[in-house]
């Protein structure tokens, strides 16, 4: 864009030209030109339709008109819209360009005849659902509040719970046309500031129109993941979730128009970990904490690990029952692939299916389906029981995304033993294992605290330790302030 086009005139007419240019005033039904005059000189307000809050734009009209009249220079008139108008979010703009930036957020413009600059009020009123318990990190105690659609209140919600002055929260836009806001939170003095900064750098590198999907799309470029599935980063939707991994040392971002923020770096165990654990006594934590794991090794492992002995001859006696005793029409390892293919078709199908009609699908999906292929010798009872049972470990995985790159593995483990016995379940798991081990998240080791050891480490991954014990922070982070508790807190 050419600067000069874009600088404010003192004469309003000429900026208002550009607006309107630039604008699509007179296309687009809803940008709004309210002439009126302050202090005998003529003035406009543009904005949105639907963005202000009219209530406050009545106050602030109210008090422009309410300027004195005569002998008004445009010093005292400037020094009259910065004392006399009761608004808090003020603010002025020294071009055009970058006035619209706001205007396209939401925000109001006020332009006067003979000032050279634009007054931003920034009364934005967004349509807002309300917070409540997030679908997929629901708790039995606990708050029930959960991140919303607006970058702002999910702020708000982190600031309830972390009164530390130190708390930051920079600002930045991706998006040549789209300008969506992106928040960096951390804690000064206790983040690293190297991890900061390249959260920022990575944020400030992408070039592109837009981010339509938000936190997703944000993930995808500064973190680059193509073909390794598991992910990188921990999605939450929970505040409490947010704000603990900030006093941790992690990276918090927040993108506006997506109700869930992303904390950067993450490990394995940061999937496998749920807060429900710390809503419950220390043993009943690390009781579910340690079932829930070997709920997620079983969604892996399982059912390859089932066909394998299934198939397998001359078993071990007390293994002797594994293995179905009338095969059933097709091959044991059809019947897996196409009992697993029906699930991912049942859930997608649950996820279009309109709430009313939910219920009857799982009944038409589950039963009567599945009732009918063991009656007519289509599938063996055995094969659907384990594919069952690992369908109830991929739930039992707290992320949905850990969840889905899981299912890929098992699929790359299933064809392996499908196609050469336990040679080929052995070497599936060798493509797997180092590809877990060699991923990473801004640099961190994926399987931290294990690969690289850290026995103190790893000893809370495994235990959920109780709260006034934990006095040291995650190495993980490299936190600058390593201790959570003064000494003096710790002997008593």
């Amino acid at each position: 864009m050419n600067s000069d086009r874009f600088s404010v005139s003192k004469k309003l007419e000429d900026n208002l030209a550009v607006l309107e240019a630039e604008l699509g005033y007179g296309v687009t039904f809803d940008l709004v030109f309210r002439r009126f005059k302050v202090a005998h000189k003529q003035s406009c307000l543009v904005f949105f339709d639907g963005f202000v809050n009219d209530e406050a734009v009545i106050h602030i009209m109210r008090a422009l008109q309410g300027i004195p009249r005569l002998g008004v220079t445009l010093t005292a008139l400037k020094q009259d819209l910065r004392d006399g108008i009761p608004f808090f979010e003020m603010s002025t703009a020294d071009d055009l360009e970058a006035a619209m930036d706001q205007l396209l957020s939401g925000a109001m413009l006020l332009l006067i005849d003979g000032l050279e600059e634009v007054t931003v009020f920034d009364v934005r009123q967004y349509v807002v659902r309300g917070s409540t318990e997030p679908s997929l990190e629901k708790v039995t105690r606990g708050s029930r509040d959960g991140f919303v659609e607006t970058a702002l209140f999910n702020i708000n919600l982190i600031r309830r719970r972390v009164r530390d002055p130190n708390l930051r929260f920079e600002a930045l836009q991706v998006g040549r046309r789209s300008k969506t806001d992106v928040m960096i939170g951390y804690i000064n003095e206790l983040a690293d500031p190297s991890l900061v900064q390249e959260v920022k750098a990575r944020i400030e590198a992408i070039d592109r129109d837009a981010i339509p999907m938000g936190g997703k799309n944000l993930e995808e470029y500064i973190l680059g993941t193509v073909f390794n599935p598991l992910p990188v980063t921990r999605y939450t939707e929970r505040p409490d979730v947010a704000a603990a991994h900030l006093l941790e040392g992690h990276v918090v971002i927040v993108v506006d128009t997506t109700p869930f923020a992303l904390i950067v770096p993450v490990t394995l165990w940061h999937f496998t970990q749920h807060a429900e654990e710390y809503f419950q006594n220390p043993p009943v934590g690390t009781y579910l904490r340690w079932i829930r794991t070997a709920g997620i090794i079983g969604s892996l492992v399982l059912l390859p690990l089932w066909y394998t002995l299934a198939v397998s001859r001359n078993l071990p006696p007390w293994i002797d029952f594994i293995g179905p005793k009338d095969p059933g029409r097709l091959a044991l390892w059809l019947q897996l692939l196409m009992l697993e293919i029906g699930l991912d078709l049942i859930r997608m199908a649950l996820i279009h299916t309109p709430d009313a009609l939910a219920t009857s699908l799982g009944i038409v999906g589950a039963i009567i389906l599945g009732d009918l292929a063991v009656s007519i010798g289509l599938f063996t009872g055995e094969a659907i029981l384990y594919t069952a049972i690992t369908a109830i470990c991929s739930f039992a995985t707290p992320s949905i995304e850990l969840s889905n790159a899981l299912r890929l593995f098992r699929y790359v483990l299933f064809f392996g033993a499908v196609v050469a016995g336990w040679w080929g379940l052995g070497a599936a798991l060798l493509v797997v294992l180092p590809t877990i081990g060699l991923t990473k998240s801004f640099g961190i080791p994926y399987l931290w605290p294990l690969v690289p050891f850290d026995g103190p480490a790893l000893l809370r991954v495994l235990f959920r330790y109780p709260i006034p014990q934990v006095a040291v922070r995650p190495r993980l982070t490299q936190p600058q302030d390593l201790r959570a508790q003064q000494r003096d807190q710790r002997r008593r």
